[in-house]
């Protein structure tokens, strides 16, 4: 029983620290230990990503994706603004004056409105 529970506390530590990251307390680590959880090819994590923004990157606002075209009969392709409004209709607006700046005449409709 005294074992398994250190070993549940370890465990949860080690995850705890991948959570945080190597920028949060993740450099104090001590190396991994291999867990009878570990050796099993699906409890591996997948490698993720770091998500990281430019230095002029607003730190609120909405990423807007739209359907624009440059031609009638075209297909239609994503165009992403990202806007430092909070308002929907506002991010929105932002976006299809920034598509039309970069030479999409037709806005089709809006795909996509996340916040960031």
């Amino acid at each position: 029983m005294e074992t398994e529970l250190s070993e549940f506390e370890q465990v949860m530590r080690r995850e705890i620290e991948d959570f945080m990251g190597p920028d949060k307390g993740g450099a104090t680590r001590s190396p991994k230990r291999s867990s009878p959880r570990a050796a099993a090819p699906s409890a591996a994590p997948a490698p993720r990503a770091e998500r990281s923004k430019a230095a002029g990157a607003p730190k609120a606002g909405l990423r807007v994706r739209l359907a624009v075209r440059t031609k009638p009969l075209e297909m239609d392709s994503v165009f992403e603004h990202v806007s430092s409004s909070i308002s929907k209709v506002e991010a929105q607006l932002e976006a299809e004056k920034a598509a039309r700046e970069a030479g999409y005449p037709i806005i089709g409709y809006v795909i996509d409105t996340e916040r960031l």
